[in-house]
């Protein structure tokens, strides 16, 4: 009698969640270096333009001129990257800029103590803390609204920048602060310029906060459970909570991370140029976002790195400063900025696009050399 043994069952192999999850940090650690790579190299050409139509481009002093601007936006930007890693955007940096300086000045000014005719001026470092914890405030309020009441970020930091410009407004009363910001030396109000516009090892102030705020920021994305559980929820929201990821939490935190940071650039701002005025951190909201897409990051969420939205600062940064130096009508520099923008984010949708298509070919092809031949046959 003869035996024909059937072909043996091909069961596929599960995936252990362990490995799909590594397989997507691959992915995304992939799609970041492209990204990150391409605005590299976006800022070496740059470089290398300007640097030929212009002899002063690559001065020392021009140099250092365009990294302390730089840190201004790379500060702002770090701030949002976390926004945008949830897949939020916050709108009222720009304002809280100009609220934090505006806060500052009057503190500088002296505060009217209520019932009484005394005048308190508090000292420089109780001015900085309430500064910065003014811009934390904003983004605690926005951070709110979003996480506890489901409002859409985009609608409630819109909101924000109108209360936020506004109050900036009351507060100044149509007049800069300049003279007060210095202090008086009876009143120990004084050593807020000392600091803030200081030049350590010839760099700004404003580089060294940037400097150090990245290192923070990317210690808290790369080493920390809040950074596994951002990107996580950016990637997919249901997925994280369902997995205990407490994103209500999360997305909390990082509005307040948000408004510290614009607290911080408000303060160095108002040093910067020894006033606060009323439209001070006006679009900075703008080049904050602008910055995170350049570097890499997708504003559906889930991807970015500190380290891309650091170059794509600079490369706003350069661009615009080479623009300048070449003689470039302003209204043209808008232009060509938004145009720098909108190609970024279309390599990286096309890029996206050309991921999706490889990914699901992959996994066509896996399925066919999984299913045996007997059933492809039939």
């Amino acid at each position: 009698m003869t035996t024909t043994n059937a072909p043996a069952e091909v069961t596929p192999r599960p995936q252990s969640p362990a490995g799909g999850l590594a397989s997507r940090l691959r992915s995304i650690t992939l799609s970041s270096a492209l990204m990150e790579g391409r605005a590299l190299l976006a800022l070496v050409l740059i470089i290398a333009v300007f640097a030929t139509l212009s002899d002063n481009y690559l001065d020392p002093g021009n140099l250092v001129t365009i990294t302390k601007q730089v840190a201004f936006n790379a500060i702002l930007a770090l701030g949002m990257l976390m926004v945008i890693l949830n897949g939020g955007i916050d709108l009222s940096v720009g304002s809280t800029v100009g609220l934090t300086g505006a806060v500052a000045g009057n503190l500088f000014r002296g505060l009217d103590l209520p019932l009484t005719q005394a005048i308190m001026f508090p000292q420089v470092w109780v001015i900085v803390v309430i500064s910065v914890g003014v811009g934390a405030l904003v983004g605690y309020a926005n951070g709110l609204l979003i996480s506890r009441l489901r409002l859409a970020p985009f609608i409630v930091t819109l909101g924000m920048l109108y209360v936020g410009r506004g109050l900036t407004e009351v507060l100044l009363n149509g007049q800069n602060i300049t003279n007060e910001l210095r202090g008086q030396e009876g009143l120990g109000n004084t050593g807020f310029f000392e600091v803030f516009a200081s030049r350590p090892l010839g760099l700004p102030i404003s580089a060294w906060v940037m400097i150090a705020l990245a290192i923070l920021a990317s210690i808290l994305l790369v080493r920390s459970p809040f950074g596994r559980w951002l990107y996580a929820s950016g990637s997919n929201e249901r997925a994280a909570e369902l997995s205990g990821v407490p994103v209500t939490r999360v997305k909390a935190r990082i509005y307040v991370i948000a408004g510290t940071c614009a607290g911080i650039v408000g303060l160095l701002q108002i040093a910067n140029i020894s006033s606060a005025t009323a439209d001070l951190g006006q679009f900075y909201e703008l080049n904050a976002i602008a910055a995170v897409v350049i570097g890499g990051a997708a504003l559906s969420g889930g991807r970015g790195t500190v380290r891309g939205t650091i170059i794509g600062a600079f490369v706003i940064g350069f661009l615009a400063n080479g623009l300048v130096i070449v003689g470039v009508s302003p209204f043209w520099q808008q232009v060509i900025t938004g145009a720098v923008i909108i190609l970024a984010v279309a390599v990286d949708r096309v890029q996206q696009i050309a991921q999706n298509r490889g990914a699901a070919r992959r996994a066509a092809a896996e399925v066919r050399s999984k299913t045996p031949a007997a059933s492809r046959s039939a």
